[in-house]
């Protein structure tokens, strides 16, 4: 199914179910995609076979939208494109940037008509959890939903059909005339058609394979059987960090940690790192720009490229972009408050109490330090995930 001539005139594709692949693509038209795109469609890049370590079990893929490297590619020239903003200025790249783990390093993020209300999520491993609603506040079922929800946001994109706005469908007419968009729709589903839940498939598609794990930790798990194990490879002080993060605490009846480590991972469980979809909100309760109160925050992304290799954010954390450095979300978690927040987890109130874990600066430093062997080299400058437009 790789060997596509650039200049498109009939597309033999073998078969596939579930309209994943087409019987095969009769385009019409004289089209050069280089003139336009820096893919080689002779041999796509490989999205769909990846290699994912045995550990790894979680996926929160829907059977009718596995992935294929045909609408993959198509989902990576729709991320990357500003023509599915109004005023072709912002595309989902725009605030989900490779070199930075697929986040932003801004609070919040510029859309065409204001700024986001929330800081924009890191997108790495997004496929590999159970939880499956996405956004902070869970109002999308489904990642595919979610895809073109920004799209049609007044302030983020601008195709709402509100306040002046066009719609959805005035965004599929302006695809359909864009040169390079009904030879790509055709060569990943059959036919040119454009829809609204063709675009989502396909960037949900690009979206699920970006993935990370070649980091010190897949190294190290790789050598042992379970994450209680010492690893091999880490230092004394990043296996101190391990074993803080996934022993639980032990608590006295007002709430004070007496023993045990810090139980990061009841909530962000590992080997993922992925977000328990039954957590309630962490006590960040405030709104990014300072102005209400937000307590229906209750997802967050994988821990994995939370920071680079050498320690540098990829982007502040949170929902409110806290801040830029790992010591202040620590802070956050020694000293709970609950402050009228009715939504609090309650692994962060035990015994009804907010959780004092009084954390050393020894056992800071080491759950940094384990959290900096989470962070991978190859999803930063991988081709396949960036733009592939000249």
């Amino acid at each position: 199914m790789k060997g596509l001539c650039i200049l498109l005139l009939i597309v033999l594709i073998t078969s596939c179910s579930n309209d994943n692949s087409p019987d095969y693509v009769n385009v019409t038209e004289d089209i050069d995609l280089s003139n336009f795109l820096n893919i080689n469609f002779q041999e796509l890049p490989n999205y769909s076979a990846q290699e994912i370590p045995a550990y790894i079990t979680k996926d929160n893929t829907p059977p009718n939208n596995q992935i294929t490297d045909e609408i993959a590619t198509l989902g990576r020239v729709l991320f990357y494109d500003s023509n599915l903003s109004a005023d072709n200025s912002v595309s989902c790249s725009s605030c989900h940037k490779q070199e930075f783990a697929f986040g932003d390093t801004f609070n919040v993020s510029s859309g065409i008509n204001g700024s986001t209300v929330r800081h924009s999520m890191r997108l790495i491993n997004a496929r590999f959890s159970i939880e499956d609603k996405f956004f902070w506040n869970e109002r999308a079922n489904s990642l595919e939903q979610q895809t073109t929800m920004p799209i049609q946001d007044h302030l983020e994109m601008g195709f709402s059909g509100e306040d002046g706005d066009q719609d959805i469908n005035n965004l599929i007419a302006k695809l359909s005339a864009i040169e390079y968009y009904p030879v790509l729709f055709e060569l990943a589903f059959g036919t040119s058609d454009i829809s609204e839940e063709r675009m989502q498939r396909a960037l949900a598609q690009f979206v699920r394979s970006i993935q990370s794990f070649d980091s010190k930790y897949d190294a190290g798990r790789a050598l042992v059987n379970n994450d209680g194990q010492p690893f091999p490879n880490f230092s004394q002080q990043e296996n101190m960090g391990k074993q803080l993060f996934f022993q639980p605490p032990v608590f006295d009846n007002t709430g004070n940690r007496i023993n045990g480590g810090l139980g990061c991972a009841a909530c962000h469980r590992g080997p993922e790192f992925d977000i328990d979809p039954n957590s309630l909100n962490n006590g960040t309760i405030g709104t990014a720009d300072g102005s209400g109160i937000d307590l229906g925050v209750t997802r967050a992304p994988s821990l994995r490229d939370v920071v680079k290799q050498n320690g540098e954010s990829n982007g502040p954390f949170m929902h409110i972009g806290a801040s830029n450095n790992l010591i202040t979300v620590l802070n956050h978690y020694n000293e709970m408050n609950l402050n009228g927040n009715n939504n609090l987890d309650p692994r962060l109130r035990p015994n009804g109490n907010p959780q004092q874990l009084n954390m050393t600066q020894d056992e800071k430093d080491a759950v940094i330090a384990f959290l900096r062997t989470l962070a991978g080299a190859n999803v930063y400058i991988d081709e396949k995930w960036s733009t592939p437009f000249q």
